[in-house]
Order: structure tokens, then C-alpha cells, then sequence
């Protein structure tokens, strides 16, 4: 649920999931077909799994990081891995990129570059997010909601952010 004033997006797990089987669709619909989903951690596990589930693709895993600071609102530096765990040795072919939204769209600019770049077996690639923010300098291949309003969203699991081993031991009196 948007807020009135638009600076935030409340998404509950039903609507997360809904949004990622719409992306589904778009990405089906297109007709393209693909061999490997990369996902981005850790914005685009979840996702990425779940298409891959529905695709029945091996799914690829590069872990960027650059929402660190106040319990991931904060954007800073941004870390990209030197390598994809991938379950097929070196990941090759048509490759889906998925994230869960291009905000600014640096981190989705950087790693294509570097998957240009560094892995010249993937012959086309592909991007696909949930959301599109208005600010993006990039445009995904594949998304669901255009945010013109570039509000921060607040996805279903974001509570794990802050909480602490401790905390569900009181929770669970363990």
C-alpha cells in the first residue's frame, strides 16, 4: 500500500508473492528463452528462486551489498562479488538478471558491465525487477510497477534487519 504523501510503499508477503508471479508472466509472455536465472543477493533471492522454481532453470547467485547502514535504509559503497556460485560450473548462455527494483539502477548498471565485461560465455542477458523507481538511470528489461514517486519500500521480511539472535530467544522464552 502507497502512502498518501507517496514517500512509502508498505508491501505485504501476499502482494510480494503476486508481484513476483506477475513478473513471471511478463517475462513468459515475452517469449524469450533463457538457460540460468542469476539473482543478485540479497535483494533478488527471493525472487530469483521463486522464478526459477517456476522456470525450471538452475538459479545463479552474485552477492552485491551496498544498503548497509541504519538497518539497510542507507545507501552506501557498493560491493559487488568477484564470483557466481552457480550449480553448472561457469554460468554461460542467456542469462536472466534478477533483482528486486532498480532504485538508483547503479548496482543493476555496474553488475551488467561486469558481466559484460568478465563473463564472455553468456552470449545475451536480460534484466528483470519487480519495481522501477522513477530516479533509476536504469531500465530493466522485464518490471512490474513504475514508481514514479521513488518512494522507500517496506518489503514483508524487513523486520529480520534489526532483529537479533537474542530477541527471539525472549520472543520464544528459549
Amino acid at each position: 500500500m502507497l502512502t498518501e504523501d507517496g514517500k512509502h510503499l508498505y508491501v505485504s508477503y501476499d502482494e510480494y508473492h503476486s508481484l513476483i508471479e506477475k513478473l513471471a508472466i511478463k517475462v513468459h509472455q515475452s517469449g524469450w528463452q533463457f538457460d540460468t536465472i542469476l539473482c543478485l543477493a540479497r535483494g533478488g533471492m527471493r525472487p530469483g528462486d521463486i522464478l526459477s522454481r517456476i522456470f525450471d532453470k538452475p538459479l545463479a547467485i552474485m552477492s552485491t551489498s551496498s544498503y548497509r547502514a541504519e538497518a539497510g535504509r542507507v545507501q552506501g559503497k557498493l560491493d559487488v562479488a568477484r564470483y557466481i556460485t552457480t550449480p553448472q560450473g561457469e554460468i554461460a548462455g542467456r542469462v536472466l538478471l534478477v533483482d528486486d527494483l532498480a532504485d538508483t539502477g547503479h548496482t543493476l548498471n555496474v553488475v551488467i558491465g561486469q558481466l559484460r565485461d568478465n563473463y564472455k560465455p553468456i552470449s545475451e542477458l536480460r534484466s528483470a525487477v519487480i519495481w522501477t523507481k522513477g530516479v533509476s538511470a536504469f531500465k530493466p528489461d522485464y518490471s512490474v510497477e513504475f514508481l514514479p514517486t521513488n518512494p522507500w519500500i517496506h518489503q514483508p521480511f524487513e523486520g529480520y534487519d534489526a532483529l537479533r539472535p537474542a530477541q527471539l530467544m525472549e520472543k520464544w522464552k528459549i
